[in-house]
């Protein structure tokens, strides 16, 4: 899909959170992918924080997050499998406004690619919250690129044509 380069431009203010228990973020190799390609597209890393599998912990942070005028999407890392501490998809669906399923599908499809049927084994997800659009990623940095790289570098830049993200921005909060 191709690049308009005679449109503008538009950067967006991006949020990372990871969803860990036993990372700080000088061992947080995931997050450090997504915002290295985040920053190299010309978006704004606006702000970037780790938070523990604890679902109330994480509906806490996108709160205050979606609330925040400097922050336009955020994108989260880890806690989307199938085991018992992995909340990121309950505390996405807790703030959602409106999910988006095209998302996660797009996401498995593109991951069977790399690392076939184990793909089934996530449950990344999206949503628009109060007009903050939320991207939950496993927390692998193979994930990060496979959506980074397939889904949102091109859906996150306002040039991408027929459509993108960017350019529903202005009507998020429509009623």
């Amino acid at each position: 899909m191709p690049i308009d380069e005679s449109r503008t431009f538009v950067p967006v203010r991006i949020a990372v959170l990871t969803v860990s228990d036993s990372r700080s973020l000088a061992e947080d190799r995931s997050g450090d992918t997504l915002a290295e390609r985040i920053e190299a597209a010309g978006h704004i890393l606006a702000a970037r924080l780790i938070e523990r599998d604890e679902k109330l912990s994480i509906v806490a942070r996108l709160h205050a997050w979606i609330d925040d005028p400097a922050i336009d999407c955020i994108i989260t890392t880890g806690g989307t499998g199938v085991t018992g501490r992995d909340v990121t998809p309950e505390a996405l669906a807790q703030v959602q406004d409106k999910e988006i399923p095209g998302f996660g599908e797009l996401f498995r499809w593109l991951s069977f690619q790399t690392i076939g049927t184990s793909t089934i084994q996530s449950r990344a997800t999206a949503c628009v919250a109060r007009g903050t659009y939320i991207f939950a990623l496993p927390g692998s940095t193979g994930a990060v690129r496979d959506a980074w790289d397939g889904i949102l570098a091109s859906q996150l830049d306002s040039r991408f044509r027929p459509c993108n993200f960017v350019e529903l921005m202005p009507r998020l909060m429509e009623r």
